[in-house]
């Protein structure tokens, strides 16, 4: 995912350093996103396409488009909003390309003419929008703000090419009116608006076009690392077992969770551990709920640890590091009590193990946060909602919700820990300071359980993978594919965070491939 400035970077670095002309990228551009519209619209060549063109290079863009739909047959009226004589480079070309075939462009110079032209795009059945990509730093206003209302009061679906006009490619936050899309095919890599709150609303669909930019050079701009999880990817993450393999070899997780009332905290982690394959599981939970949480379930063992009123002994600390074997997941349902905050906080301090710490695991560290952190040779993931996230770094939930890239990159850099803070577009920041935004799940998730699955299929994936970017990264995505799974059999409203464990294996299958359960119209 790139900003405007990696952006233009990556292509003066295709254009100058690998040696592929602007011209043949802006070809590329608009014969993809012919490609993109055909693949989405059986009937596109049946209908009447208003194209209308920027001065720049998205404009161009849209001049190649035109030019390749009717050389395929389809009725297009192409529109330049602005000025002929403002047109420069690759983009002036391709308009008088245009204009040796025959093919009328109505320039749109004032918003006079668009009043006297609006009736031409209004009788359409597609626009394409190729007014703005990457570029545009300010809200718009004048003449384009009035083809930008006009085009959304239409009705008339839109294709965008890179961007919806009037977004900026730095921000989640829309910087004043913009087309609402109905598809976006945005060119080489995803844009920040495209895929995040409240923006991305705007943006419909989203198809991403290759165009010829090396993957190296996508990869080696500098500036913030953020990448969207895509199915490919994470289907290279997974490898066959070996035949000859036993349980020993897929993990021991060690999950410390539950107290008298939150047993299904749990269970559930725990049921998320085994479903995403964790070679044995142990539950460590308050001696008062243990016999509850053993008849739960028969897959996982479970072990007690003495409590009182404050909840449990930070004596048994130690003991209970000594159950841990390779991964130890923490928090679910443990409680808040003063024994139990002391508890956790000790564990952490003491473990040598890889951690997943949730839920109780993180209010512990209200005010302390510099007491949650990695260190070398152990890694720490953490999986905040918004208000635990905020009560650790000290802010309100909606502002937390409001900067949400910043916070999380922020913490586990300075932290040295992996954050999964959740929620829609849930994000995976590394200490590094890479960012990984998740497409995957859907609002019937928003219901209480579903983390503590989360938890176990993280802690699970640590244990196999022995990597924990690459846990957080699959496991996340799966997670959000299984609730999409679950959406489809349950609904959004009646779904439950037992349904989200449930479908994890047709999760898993579908990603490997193995069976194709639903489709789902995720990135990649």
């Amino acid at each position: 995912m790139l900003t405007a400035a990696q952006m233009r970077e990556a292509d003066r670095r295709t254009i100058e350093e690998i040696g592929i002309p602007s011209l043949v990228l802006m070809e590329n551009a608009g014969r993809q996103a012919v490609a993109a519209m055909e693949a989405v619209y059986s009937d596109l060549l049946d209908r009447q396409i208003a194209v209308l063109c920027g001065r720049g290079n998205n404009g161009g863009d849209g001049f190649v488009i035109a030019r390749t739909l009717v050389q395929r047959g389809a009725d297009v009226a192409v529109f330049l909003i602005g000025r002929v004589a403002d047109v420069r480079g690759d983009a002036r070309l391709n308009l008088e390309i245009l204009g040796r075939l025959g093919v009328t462009v109505v320039e749109i110079a004032d918003s006079q003419a668009w009043e006297l032209h609006f009736s031409e795009v209004r009788d359409c059945t597609l626009i394409v929008d190729a007014i703005f990509g990457t570029g545009l730093k300010a809200a718009v206003s004048g003449l384009i703000e009035s083809v930008i209302a006009d085009v959304n009061a239409s009705d008339i679906p839109v294709v965008a090419v890179d961007l919806p006009s009037g977004l900026s490619a730095d921000s989640a936050d829309p910087i004043g009116p913009s087309i609402e899309a109905a598809l976006t095919i945005t060119l080489a890599a995803p844009k920040i608006p495209l895929v995040l709150p409240p923006a991305e609303l705007r943006a419909g669909d989203i198809v991403i076009a290759d165009i010829g930019i090396p993957d190296e050079v996508l990869e080696g701009v500098d500036g913030p690392h953020l990448e969207l999880l895509t199915r490919p990817a994470m289907r290279e993450l997974i490898t066959p077992r070996s035949p000859d393999t036993h349980k020993g070899d897929f993990g021991r997780v060690l999950v410390v969770a539950g107290s008298p009332g939150k047993t299904g905290a749990a269970h559930l982690a725990a049921t998320g551990c085994l479903r995403s394959g964790a070679g044995l599981v142990t539950v460590a939970t308050a001696a008062p709920a243990q016999s509850i949480l053993a008849a739960m379930a028969p897959e996982y063992m479970t072990e007690a640890i003495p409590s009182d009123a404050e909840g449990l002994d930070p004596d048994e600390v130690e003991r209970v590091i000594d159950l841990a074997r390779d991964v130890l997941a923490i928090g679910p349902g443990l409680g808040q009590g003063r024994g139990t905050r002391e508890f956790v906080r000790r564990i952490v301090d003491r473990a040598t193990m890889p951690l997943v710490i949730d839920a109780d695991g993180l209010n512990a560290f209200t005010g302390a946060p510099d007491r949650l952190a990695g260190r070398e040779g152990r890694d720490v993931i953490i999986t905040p909602h918004p208000g635990e996230m905020g009560r650790l770094v000290g802010m309100s939930t909606d502002e937390v919700q409001a900067s949400r890239l910043d916070v999380a990159r922020n913490f586990a850099a300075s932290h040295h820990v992996y954050v999964v803070l959740k929620g829609h577009r849930t994000l995976i920041a590394t200490p590094d300071k890479k960012v990984f935004i998740n497409p995957t799940g859907n609002p019937g998730m928003a219901t209480g359980g579903t983390g503590d699955v989360l938890t176990g299929m993280i802690a699970a994936w640590l244990a196999q993978l022995l990597d924990a970017e690459a846990a957080c990264k699959l496991a996340v995505y799966l997670h959000g594919m299984a609730g999409d799974l679950a959406e489809a059999d349950e609904g959004e409203v009646a779904m439950t965070a037992g349904d989200v464990a449930r479908h994890l294996g047709d999760a898993f299958l579908e990603l490997t491939a193995r069976r194709k359960v639903v489709e789902r119209g995720d990135a990649g």
